[in-house]
């Protein structure tokens, strides 16, 4: 009888692949980083210091909070809400419904936003002077009937309206809610149709089903592109000046370089700022996704369910022998 660990191989003295191309890739990012780094702290024209003071100074602070920090929370929750009711109509049996639909989702997808802009902040203004809310033809009727009123119950000037931050807000909305359809469409529709159909079962009704099941499966696949969406429009905010909105980040910092005659100074001070509060609404996202992507094979939860069933295989193999 032959002894069982002679039969057994040895230890294995395996040696790793070798790879010289990443040291030659990482020596080759090193010294482009030093350039860039060498660039930065020789170049006087950088101007670091008078960079930080433009930073706090209070034109850029107000710029900051009022035009891309207000403008952004504005025209993303006129986006997001007005984009799920849209992209819920593009999935509706009612024809009129979904033609409607897509046709807000064709024409604001096919117009830049800066054209947009500048439409609704000059173009809306000469068209209309006035925009009265009230009863149709309601001088004529009122001339008609001989009544005192033209039937009119609200007038809003469109030449003051059209030069505020609110008509940028509905602009840069209206223009969301285009790309938040898609995305909310795309969302409901990795639901599978199994859980609506359950959810009617039980006696749910449409909406309710559409709240309380189909909607917060589907966010696991709108978050993710509702935060890009959102870091975007906090750039696009800087479009504002179409309006022309003159409270927002990159037109005071602009302005501050035309009058002290240091341009990249300021530039650098409105890119300090745009980075800050992107990194700030990376981080937000990534823990968003974090929350909502529970259960579908990431995290713990999903290790820990791979963990059990391959306990339960074991179990049952081990059944299977006796």
């Amino acid at each position: 009888m032959t002894d069982a660990s002679q039969d057994r191989p040895g230890a294995i003295h395996a040696r790793p692949v070798p790879h010289p191309w990443r040291w030659v890739a990482l020596a080759l990012i090193a010294v482009i980083v030093a350039m860039v780094v060498s660039s930065f702290v020789t170049n006087p024209r950088w101007d670091f210091p008078f960079a930080l003071q433009v930073m706090n100074f209070n034109p850029v602070l107000n710029g900051l909070v009022r035009g891309t920090i207000l403008g952004t929370l504005g025209a993303m929750v006129l986006g997001v809400g007005l984009g799920v009711v849209v992209g819920i109509m593009r999935l509706s049996t009612n024809p009129v419904l979904r033609g409607v639909a897509f046709v807000y989702t064709w024409f604001f997808r096919a117009i830049p936003r800066y054209v947009l802009l500048v439409i609704l902040g000059t173009g809306l203004g000469y068209l209309y002077s006035k925009f009265d809310i009230g009863v149709p033809f309601g001088q004529q009727l009122s001339h008609l009937f001989g009544l005192s009123s033209d039937l009119t119950f609200f007038s809003l000037d469109v030449n003051q309206f059209s030069s505020t931050l609110l008509m940028g807000i509905i602009g840069l909305g209206l223009s969301e809610a285009a790309y938040m359809a898609e995305i909310a469409r795309a969302g409901i529709l990795s639901v599978d149709q199994g859980q609506v159909e359950a959810a009617q079962a039980l006696g749910m009704s449409s909406a309710k089903t559409m709240r309380r099941v189909v909607l917060p499966q589907a966010m696991r696949v709108i978050v993710p592109p509702t935060g890009n969406e959102t870091i975007a429009m906090v750039k696009d905010t800087s479009l504002l000046i179409a309006i022309p909105v003159n409270a927002e980040l990159f037109y005071q910092a602009s302005t501050i370089g035309s009058r002290t005659l240091k341009i990249m100074p300021t530039y650098v001070a409105a890119t300090a700022w745009y980075l800050i509060v992107c990194s700030v609404l990376m981080v937000g996202q990534y823990y968003l996704e974090r929350r909502f992507g529970r259960g579908f094979g990431t995290g713990s939860t999903a290790k820990q369910g791979a963990l059990r069933a391959r306990l339960l295989s074991f179990q049952g193999l081990g059944g299977g022998g006796k």
